[in-house]
């Protein structure tokens, strides 16, 4: 992690936040993106609703719906897992 800061990726392969961890922050996102950010028990946080607001279209959000649900859903986890959470 050399000077940088860690992704959610990087924390997860230190064992710094869990598998289980990052579903449950994709999970409360897909049924509530106003839940505001998630806080993992290392004490990182993670504004899911404001990632994907910078990267994903309105027009894609409106269309999820049905079999697009997954494909939005692995485009959260893509974002969810490149993004450098808040430090505790």
């Amino acid at each position: 992690m050399h000077g940088r800061l860690p992704t959610v990726a990087d924390l997860r392969r230190s064992g710094r936040i869990s598998s289980h961890e990052i579903v449950a922050a994709i999970d409360l996102y897909m049924r509530d993106p106003a839940a505001g950010p998630y806080r993992f028990t290392s004490g990182h946080s993670l504004d899911v609703a404001a990632l994907v607001a910078s990267t994903v279209s309105p027009a894609e959000v409106a269309n999820r719906a049905g079999p697009q649900e997954k494909t939005f859903r692995n485009a959260v986890a893509t974002v969810v897992m490149t993004a450098r959470p808040t430090a505790p």
